[in-house]
């Protein structure tokens, strides 16, 4: 069963291609949900900004579009990516322009839009993941199903990653993969931000920020959004690399999946790493659910049940 049949189709979605503004932008009813940008200086495509179903922004603003009370801290933290910071030696993780000064010598690559087809509720694009030299080391294709309903909007991500030349290793480090990068108020409670409402929760109910490190299948933040309340939550398909994955969440607003840095989370205890080999695509499918309400665990359950059973 493909993913796109599990998520819940209306012909309320609708995708505008704007190639010469480099986006397409997620309509739902007419209002925007969400839009995959893919501009040459951002190095690398995101869907930015995201919102509820209630029109409130989950994605933090700044570098792109800096909000009050933003935090201006790792600029590389652009709304939902999927990345990795040691791809052969090279950094597709931290790769923005600030870092990219401030460490000229630090070998960065970027992840280049080569084409994409809107059709329906659906996407499909292509990129390469470009080494320093110029030359692409993997070709990503990527299906992205954009889904509404009631209180509900729904982002399916599908990423094949096909190496194109000699194999490709992926290095344990806690610097991947699939990230979001929150608004301050979904981030935890802190000196800093006493008005944050997030809190983290894991299939294995693990709480709060003792999330970071720890494996799940699933992980959901719940908070307020200018007084909306809002679950979000991030599924891990059982089929996936490394599943189910490790979590690179953190209580400052940054919220990813990253299957790859044992070492770091186990603090040394367990070590691993994942090579991509000339003709042995791999696959990597999340769910987003973005939930205009205070879910519980349950119901993320019963959501991750139904995401399980369709064929990544």
């Amino acid at each position: 069963m493909h993913l796109a049949m599990l998520v819940l189709q209306s012909a309320a979605v609708k995708l505008e291609p704007h190639e010469a503004e480099h986006r397409v932008d997620v309509l739902v009813d007419g209002k925007p949900f969400t839009s995959y940008r893919f501009a040459p200086d951002q190095a690398k495509p995101i869907l930015w900004p995201i919102r509820t179903a209630g029109g409130k922004p989950i994605t933090r603003g700044w570098p792109l579009d800096p909000q009050p009370g933003d935090p201006q801290d790792h600029p590389h933290h652009t709304g939902l990516w999927f990345n990795h910071g040691d791809v052969a030696g090279v950094d597709f993780w931290g790769n923005s322009d600030e870092i990219r000064k401030k460490q000229p010598s630090h070998k960065v690559g970027n992840i280049v839009q080569r084409s994409f087809k809107a059709h329906g509720s659906e996407l499909d694009a292509t990129a390469d993941w470009v080494m320093p030299d110029g030359k692409p080391a993997l070709r990503e294709q990527t299906h992205y199903v954009f889904a509404d309903g009631p209180g509900r909007r729904v982002i399916d991500r599908v990423a094949t990653l096909t190496a194109t030349g000699a194999a490709v290793p992926f290095g344990d480090t806690k610097e991947g993969s699939l990230g979001l990068r929150l608004v301050p108020a979904l981030e935890h409670p802190s000196k800093k931000n006493q008005d944050a409402t997030g809190h983290y929760r894991s299939s294995e109910g693990v709480e709060g920020e003792a999330v970071w490190g720890t494996r799940a299948r699933w992980m959901m933040l719940t908070g307020k959004v200018q007084d909306e309340p809002v679950t979000i939550a991030i599924l891990d398909h059982p089929k996936n690399p490394g599943a189910p994955t490790y979590w690179h969440a953190r209580g400052y607003g940054l919220f990813a999946v990253n299957p790859f840095g044992r070492k770091d989370f186990t603090k040394g205890k367990e070590t691993g790493s994942f090579t991509l080999e000339p003709g042995k695509p791999a696959r990597f499918a999340y769910r987003v659910l973005i939930l205009s309400r205070q879910a519980t665990p349950e119901d993320v359950e019963a959501e991750w049940k139904k995401f399980a059973k369709a064929a990544p």
